[in-house]
């Protein structure tokens, strides 16, 4: 079986990996940072190291989703699990070379494009599995698909975190939707509250709160188990595109219920990344 894997290189992508090692042939580890990701890999057993490749990725570059996605095809013809792990907040309002606000491209854009790239690949295998990161702060989400960029409206780290972490549970949800009768099955999770350096570059009130909250949050090995749980367990169909916590399905927002805000997110992906995909 093939993994593919965004964003291993810490935290909870990266003990979700090394738990994962054991259950796959080949795994795809997807990253910016290539010495850290050749580290990683060299840090494995021998037999593990064989079955790894370091593929460099940007998601705030979709030329470089392009990139990573047409070499993992070039490499494999099934892809049978896909996690997309990575994502972060972003303290102050920025835009990539492709025009995009920094944390829509990160969190949502430039999975949106891997996923749909690499989806004739997973679209081969019997056990098709995306799995989305997402979280609860999802639950704060207040979306004006008119300015995702922030060009009208006041940018807030949170807020716009909030946001993107409702998108994921949007995008999962529809994945079912549109390739589920083709044996996809797609996920969402909420990884627990991480001691990690995830909110390093947060600002305002919630970079307090986070610090306050900082010796009462769980481990990564703690908050990598409902994703790695969702990679190895055969799901029910009836919890297909469900949102997971604590690796039980888990009743999200309203608004991540809403099927009219979901064909307005894959829409509205779908326009802005015309160029790419």
């Amino acid at each position: 079986m093939n993994l593919a894997i965004t964003g291993a290189t810490s935290g909870i992508g990266e003990q979700a990996l090394k738990a994962l090692l054991k259950n796959f042939d080949q795994i795809f580890i997807l990253a910016r940072n290539e010495s850290k990701g050749n580290a990683l890999i060299k840090s494995f057993s021998e037999i593990d190291q064989k079955k790894c490749i370091f593929i460099k990725l940007n998601l705030a570059d979709m030329d470089s989703v392009v990139k990573a996605a047409n070499f993992i095809i070039s490499k494999t013809d099934q892809l049978d699990v896909l996690i997309n792990n990575a994502g972060g907040i972003f303290k102050e309002k920025e835009i990539t070379k492709d025009g995009f606000e920094m944390s829509i491209s990160a969190n949502h854009l430039g999975h949106f494009l891997l996923t749909n790239k690499l989806m004739p690949l997973l679209l081969r295998s019997k056990i098709a599995k995306v799995i989305n990161v997402s979280s609860e702060a999802h639950r704060m989400a207040k979306v004006d698909f008119s300015d995702l960029n922030y060009q009208k409206n006041s940018f807030s780290s949170f807020g716009s975190y909030a946001n993107v972490k409702l998108f994921n549970i949007l995008f999962s949800k529809s994945l079912v939707e549109k390739f589920g009768s083709r044996g996809l099955k797609s996920y969402a999770l909420h990884p627990g509250v991480v001691k990690t350096n995830f909110a390093k570059e947060s600002a305002g009130v919630f970079s307090f709160l986070w610090k306050l909250a900082s010796p009462f949050m769980i481990t990564a090995e703690q908050g990598a188990l409902t994703t790695i749980y969702l990679a190895k367990t055969d799901i029910e169909a009836k919890h297909n595109g469900a949102y997971f916590k604590k690796s039980k399905p888990t009743t999200p927002s309203k608004s991540a219920n809403s099927k009219n805000m979901r064909e307005k997110l894959w829409l509205k992906s779908e326009e802005l990344l015309k160029e790419w995909l």
